[in-house]
């Protein structure tokens, strides 16, 4: 080979490989605004064209079509139109196919599932839609439509994820196994909504099998009769360290109420004091004429942000099993409530009494094995040190008013006033307290036991008029049930030879301690669900130990109304 021979293909190799690299580094193009197809029988194959290079500069663009358009689930829109050859899925021949209207007429209402149509590109679709109707350029428009499609099939497969998983991630109380969920769930549920031709049955089969929820759902649907519209207020985070920011959000919202007279204008004192004050009063709360927990809350409880805890509570039912067992017991903790489900019927419900907020009740999934029929309460360490110990060493005499003794590890009970408690600490207490058995023991005369890590149970209670009260977060975390006598029953309903109503009734009169246990295990949900839905209309509880509060502004912070 001479020299310009190998100079010759030294070059065309150089050249090529620069051509690769500048190809390699070119960025993708950028799929048209417009393309105006005159002829219609070419546009499909348009709308397929712009279909497939939007595609290519999305996925170069980590879902990314412009600056209002980002697709939730690009990977598995790409799959979907790949395999259908990149042909428009929710049109045909400048139309809306009865599947893409469809679609879209379920996004639109899709509050009614607890969802958020802005997740669904709402607003960007419903301005095409608008555009096409009112104006025959546009309906000629290949670009046009085909960005319609790929946010339609977007919005189907996030509305699919979201109907069957919701929005909140798997946890430690998750009883849902959902191994299943890949992208070949996602398509099959599309070709099984393209079977019908609409996609609402399909969309029905990915919701929770539970009354309950179907009771919800339609409390919810009361409830957005109700406000016709959503009105967006300014949310105040409290607490919040940054007291600027709290006054400013504050400033805000109290002129969302017509009570300041300005949102920006600077506010003294007296002002702030007045403004609460009447705020406070006008709420029925007690005016302090200062910021606090209850005015905060009280000022974020907008329909919206009720909405936004309906939601939570529907997704809740979306980390239960398909089905539950035929007999369980349920406590809800926000309703104060428990109740026993026998084939699908409630046969007793009950109001309990749970954990104060700083002592909650924990979440758990269990099975009640037994109950003790006057048992004896063993009062926990913690209790102890954060509570009884310093009033032991102020005055030995607590012990007599509480019902208490004290015993070492052999079990023997050990003469209080020989004790030097001040000598006693967290760090070294030799002993036990334990209440004697009778009325006037903390557990009362019935005690249900299931295993748990947490050391609670649900039991009687010495305080029973508390079940009077509204709020009844009042406990260091055991649930007290009011109807104990009615659970018990019901747990031995089966063997009533042994176990006859008056058998239970005559062990208590006699103060015998009895230990039942050869009935059926009983699976027990101690859950936390703030809504709720009763005779058609939507109840709300309280949340108690904050946890909407914390799952919204994890999950909800940045919703939109549209």
């Amino acid at each position: 080979m001479n020299k310009s021979t190998y100079a010759g293909l030294m070059g065309g190799c150089l050249s090529t490989c620069l051509l690769f690299l500048f190809a390699c580094n070119m960025p993708t193009v950028k799929p048209p605004e417009k393309d105006i197809v005159e002829q219609p029988e070419k546009f499909e194959v348009r709308v397929s064209d712009n279909i497939k290079t939007a595609l290519t500069f999305i996925l170069d663009n980590k879902g990314r079509l412009s600056d209002t358009v980002l697709l939730a689930n690009d990977s598995l829109v790409n799959s979907l139109y790949e395999k259908e050859n990149y042909q428009p899925l929710w049109c045909a021949k400048e139309n809306w196919s009865p599947l893409g209207d469809s679609l879209y007429a379920f996004i639109e209402r899709s509050k009614e599932y607890g969802l958020f149509p802005s997740d669904y590109h709402l607003r960007a679709i419903a301005g095409i839609r608008t555009r096409i109707a009112t104006d025959s350029v546009a309906r000629k428009d290949a670009a046009l439509w085909s960005r319609a499609d790929l946010m339609l099939t977007d919005a189907f497969f996030l509305t699919t994820r979201h109907l069957k998983l919701g929005h909140l991630e798997r946890d430690s109380l998750t009883m849902r196994n959902d191994s299943a969920i890949n992208n070949d769930f996602y398509t099959q549920v599309f070709h099984l909504a393209r079977h019908n031709n609409s996609v609402t049955a399909a969309f029905h089969d990915l919701e929770p099998k539970h009354a309950a929820y179907d009771s919800l759902k339609t409390g919810l649907k009361f409830f957005l009769d109700s406000i016709q519209t959503f009105r967006r207020y300014t949310y105040i985070k409290y607490p919040n360290k940054d007291s600027a920011s709290l006054y400013n959000a504050l400033q805000r919202r109290l002129f969302e109420e017509d009570i300041l007279p300005s949102a920006t204008a600077p506010v003294d004192t007296a002002t702030w004091r007045q403004a609460f004050v009447t705020y406070q009063q006008g709420k029925g709360l007690k005016p302090t004429g200062k910021v606090n927990e209850n005015t905060v809350n009280n000022l974020n409880n907008t329909d919206w942000e009720k909405f936004k805890r309906i939601s939570i509570t529907l997704d809740r039912y979306k980390m239960l099993p398909d089905t539950l067992p035929l007999t369980y017991v349920w406590v809800n903790i926000p309703a104060y409530s428990m109740q026993v489900m026998n084939m699908d019927t409630m046969v007793m419900e009950s109001r309990v009494i749970v954990g104060q907020p700083k002592t909650r009740t924990p979440l758990l999934t269990s099975n009640i094995t037994n109950f003790i029929v006057y048992p004896q309460w063993t009062v926990p360490y913690s209790i102890i040190f954060k509570e009884m110990l310093p009033q032991i060493q102020k005055n030995v005499e607590y012990l007599n008013k509480q019902n208490l003794m004290v015993v070492d590890k052999n079990d023997s009970i050990i003469d209080p006033y020989t004790i030097d408690w001040k000598k006693l600490s967290k760090n070294y207490f030799p002993y036990l307290l334990k209440q004697r058995q009778g009325d006037d023991n903390s557990l009362g005369v019935l005690k249900f036991n299931f295993a748990n890590k947490y050391s609670v149970y649900l039991h009687d209670t010495n305080a029973r008029w508390l079940f009077a009260r509204g709020s009844r977060a009042l406990s260091h975390g055991c649930v007290r049930v009011k109807d104990f006598m009615k659970l018990a029953d019901f747990l031995v309903r089966d063997d009533t030879l042994k176990y006859h109503p008056d058998t239970l009734r005559n062990w208590i009169k006699r103060q015998e301690k009895h230990v039942v246990s050869n009935f059926h295990r009983v699976p027990i949900y101690i859950r936390y669900f703030s809504c709720e839905g009763k005779n058609g209309k939507l109840k709300i509880y309280d949340d108690v130990y904050a946890e909407d509060k914390v799952l919204r502004e994890r999950y909800f912070a940045d919703k939109s109304i549209l």
